[in-house]
């Protein structure tokens, strides 16, 4: 039986990541109305505890999981650590004399309690010594409604807000001048045009070799040539390519036999992950994260429709998919300035042809938008059976790289 799960990151002011809000659907053909929120929070325990493992999906950060009065009654969130997750109680829960025990009680076992989607009513403020977030819908919220919130815990410092379905610049914008201390939404995989970044030569050059190594036929005498002139990149190669991961029979002497050793679909890999790595240096680490996810999740699914997309292909096009938000820049723009195949650009820029589809899915799958997902793994051909499985294993697959990088 699949265990299907997705996450969104929650960011705070620096846009740092501090925890993933995990999202539960039974099977991608599932719309969430069908399934009551109390098997929807069991079922996510029961998979992310004894299917895939919590620290998996989340990368040892925070869990925030909603619970269900009936889920929080039976003790679920305690079969977890405190500091594995964060309790959000879900806006259809009623306070109540039972509801509040369970959260005293939750909140001097240490856990952190969140209230989800938060509507005022004054019979919270009896919560709100034991509450720690509260999160508040941006799309649905009016400034009015926030400014009574902060008005009703301006008593209870200790508690911050979360924005959450942060969609549009002026939405987080408007955040952050209230005092926000938390942010999660769609707008953080979009570009936040805030100015203009130029490519340095040595991005430049691996620009140039990630053209050379998207066509059919790698031309290896120009691709050594182009590393034999930046020692920086021909220093990152060797490292790489000595690696445990390379079994060798021989030491290598020449930027040619190592790019030999790798082979054609490593070496793709390597320098994509170096060039996404290059230039979100200055930026949040969920955005590496998520480039990576998004293209070892293209990858497998390419590896497993032979005759289809290419694997490689697929790989180095969803990595690229966030340059836009690494870049402060419209993707159109970006694309412009890279030397990428026709067919590459067009995928990142209009979301054309397969390699364009398997962006959507992605981003579908970041979106938990089970629906719109199942109609793309139709069109891709794809088994539905393997999708959420090659999901998981991009998510770990990102943090091991992650940890390597680090």
């Amino acid at each position: 039986m699949n265990f299907y799960a997705a996450r969104q990151p929650i960011l705070d002011r620096d846009k740092a990541l501090v925890g993933y809000e995990l999202l539960f659907r039974d099977g991608i053909d599932n719309v969430f109305p069908q399934i009551n929120g109390d098997e929807a929070t069991s079922r996510l325990i029961e998979g992310s505890q004894f299917t895939f493992g919590l620290e998996e999906l989340t990368g040892n950060k925070p869990a925030y999981i909603n619970f269900t009065l009936e889920t929080l009654a039976k003790g679920y969130a305690s079969m977890m650590g405190n500091e594995e997750i964060v309790v959000e109680i879900l806006e259809t829960v009623q306070p109540g004399k039972r509801l509040l025990a369970i959260t005293q009680e939750l909140k001097e076992k240490g856990y952190t309690i969140a209230l989800d989607d938060y509507h005022h009513q004054n019979v919270w403020r009896h919560f709100f010594p034991h509450i720690d977030i509260i999160k508040i819908d941006c799309l649905t919220s009016s400034k009015e409604h926030i400014l009574e919130v902060i008005e009703a815990i301006k008593p209870y410092p200790h508690i911050k807000l979360l924005a959450e379905k942060v969609e549009t610049h002026e939405q987080y914008q408007q955040a952050m001048d209230l005092g926000f201390t938390y942010f999660q939404g769609y707008f953080f995989s979009k570009p936040e045009m805030v100015q203009s970044k130029a490519l340095p030569p040595s991005e430049l050059t691996l620009a140039e070799l990630l053209y050379e190594t998207s066509t059919a036929d790698m031309d290896l005498e120009k691709i050594t040539r182009v590393f034999e002139r930046d020692v920086n990149l021909s220093y990152k190669l060797l490292r790489y390519s000595n690696s445990a991961m390379f079994k060798r029979r021989a030491e290598i002497s020449t930027i040619k036999q190592a790019l030999v050793v790798l082979g054609a679909g490593e070496i793709k890999k390597f320098l994509s992950l170096l060039f996404t790595a290059q230039l979100s240096s200055d930026k949040p680490a969920e955005l590496m994260h998520l480039s990576l996810t998004r293209a070892r999740f293209s990858e497998v699914l390419a590896e497993q429709n032979p005759g289809g997309v290419d694997s490689g292909r697929a790989f180095l096009t969803s990595m690229m998919s966030l340059l836009d938000a690494i870049l402060d820049q419209d993707m159109s723009e970006v694309v412009e300035r890279l030397p990428l195949a026709t067919d590459i650009k067009s995928a990142l820029s209009e979301r054309e042809g397969d390699l364009g589809q398997y962006i959507n899915l992605v981003e579908q799958y970041e979106q938990a938008k089970w629906q719109d997902a199942n109609s793309t793994i139709e069109a891709l051909k794809l088994d539905p059976n393997k999708v959420p499985d090659a999901y998981h294993e991009a998510i770990s697959w990102a943090k091991e790289q992650m940890d390597a990088i680090s």
